[in-house]
């Protein structure tokens, strides 16, 4: 499996709007607003580098109301959280 993370620079206007659309791409798992210098981080995990040209140069960047973006791919995963575990914390 390949996991590439995108930051992603979007109209402010259009951030929730362009994140639904993104987050409907196939080969795109997780998309986060965030605070810092980019709008989005977009998680896309696929099975071949092939994959990832179509999800990230194909489609994503395709997206209108994106301005700009940039890519890193993830060479190796030094954990395996469960993310729904972590997030429930202190929810009850």
């Amino acid at each position: 499996m390949i996991t590439a993370f995108t930051h992603v620079s979007v109209a402010p206007d259009r951030i929730p709007e362009t994140a639904e659309e993104i987050s409907a791409i196939e080969g795109i798992s997780e998309v986060y607003s965030v605070t810092g210098d980019w709008d989005l981080i977009v998680v896309a995990r696929v099975r071949r580098h092939e994959d990832l040209e179509r999800v990230i140069a194909d489609r994503l960047s395709k997206v209108a109301s994106i301005r700009e973006t940039t890519t890193q791919i993830a060479f190796r995963a030094y954990s395996q959280h469960d993310l729904d575990a972590a997030f429930a914390l202190g929810g009850d």
